[in-house]
């Protein structure tokens, strides 16, 4: 009798009251398939950059690719193109002084997002990190996604496959909207960092003609009006569903809402797929995430596990017709403290592409987890999980932002 009633609850469900994403068409939209697609294209857009260049990236990693995109700004800042460079404090602490100082020689502009990073310290601030992964040139092109500055291949650790993720190319209005917000965050930090010289906001005149026929949006998520932006966009998506939904996300800790979302969806007969990590990586994440494992199988849904290699995916498509690639996790860390940005289209043909590589990385690269691997899993797996849970619940209790609620 609860079992049925709390069904019924779920069917009936619907959501806290949302703001709707605004859509426009005239969009040109790309789907990028890891480094092996991304960096090509990004290196020959800087090479031809004209007027301007922001980018903004969480991890700088000194390697090969690092290496050729310092090259390549350097290039650009020496004939002329204003180059602003933002990267995170944390990610990118091992930025090499030899790469910042020809940047500063060729004129280009380098930043690091909260660099004052003290490994004792309890102020909270610090987890408020730059996650974006987004480039804007000449007001004309953007680049949204999860691909950061490195190499797909992880360093020492032979046998696995490339770094698995995605980014978007796009031309049309919403990089209008991409270059705001770069431009914006660009100039807060400049005058957070007292370099009052470069806080002039940028001039150069944004494209926004239509150039193809794809419905796009573009979100944020910030610490300032943009706090919820990018789950409201999912939430919006989740609860229109019919049919499926399909996420491939690295780090996959939603809060109530969302869970509540995907369970509801579940019980109203859409097929619920999600593709998360495998391999470890970020330890703490990874061995939280099963803390929910149970209660979403036990709803219906379908949960697999890439092991190939490292998955850093951030991306989800609903009903074969919207798609969204993006920086953001759907964890605390990504939801309600770092800052991030989304693409999300309406548009059979991308939806369709990006869901048959998801789909495909499910049947070649990942295992299934079935409800049987849970119910019966050892004591100290257990006790591993709901550790590592309640360290995130402590974490995000400290910060001030509510762990307990939005992991309850």
């Amino acid at each position: 009798m609860r079992k049925a009633r709390a069904l019924t609850q779920l069917r009936n469900w619907r959501p806290p009251k949302v703001i709707a994403m605004h859509f426009a068409g005239g969009h040109r939209v790309r789907l990028l398939y890891n480094g092996t697609d991304y960096f090509p294209l990004l290196l020959a857009e800087i090479d031809t950059a004209r007027v301007e260049i922001f980018l903004e990236t969480y991890l700088f990693e000194a390697d090969d690719i690092g290496q050729r995109v310092v090259d390549a700004l350097v290039a650009a800042a020496q004939r002329g193109v204003r180059v602003r460079i933002q990267a995170d404090g944390f990610g990118a602490r091992q930025f090499p002084p030899a790469w910042r100082e020809r940047l500063e020689a060729a004129g280009a502009w380098l930043l690091f997002f909260r660099p004052d990073i003290r490994p004792l310290s309890f102020n909270t601030s610090r987890l408020r990190r730059l996650h974006r992964k987004l480039v804007v040139i000449d007001g004309r092109v953007g680049y949204v996604g999860g691909i950061n500055i490195l190499s797909d291949l992880e360093p020492g650790l032979p046998g696995l496959a490339p770094r698995y993720d995605y980014a978007f190319r796009v031309e049309g209005p919403v990089v209008a909207q991409m270059h705001t917000a770069a431009d914006r965050l660009w100039r807060h930090t400049a005058w957070v960092q007292l370099k009052h010289e470069w806080t002039a906001k940028s001039r150069v005149p944004v494209d926004a003609t239509p150039v193809g026929h794809v419905v796009a949006g573009f979100a944020i998520r910030d610490n300032l009006r943009h706090r919820h932006g990018i789950e409201q966009a999912y939430l919006q998506a989740i609860h229109h569903a019919r049919h499926e939904i399909v996420i491939a996300n690295a780090y996959f800790l939603p809060g109530y809402r969302f869970r509540h979302a995907l369970r509801a969806a579940a019980a109203r007969g859409v097929r619920v797929v999600l593709l998360m990590q495998g391999q470890v990586d970020h330890f703490l994440l990874h061995w939280a995430t099963r803390a929910y494992y149970r209660r979403f199988l036990v709803a219906g849904m379908q949960i697999h596990e890439y092991y190939a290699g490292f998955m850093h995916a951030k991306a989800a498509v609903i009903d074969g017709e919207w798609a969204t690639v993006g920086s953001s996790n759907l964890d605390p860390f990504s939801l309600l403290l770092a800052r991030e940005a989304n693409v999300f289209v309406r548009d059979a043909a991308i939806a369709g592409e990006l869901r048959a590589d998801i789909l495909r990385q499910i049947a070649h690269s990942a295992r299934q987890v079935d409800v049987a691997d849970v119910k019966h899993a050892g004591m100290t797996l257990r006790a591993l999980v709901w550790s590592c849970f309640g360290l995130v619940r402590l974490i995000m209790g400290l910060t001030g932002y509510g762990g307990r609620r939005y992991l309850e």
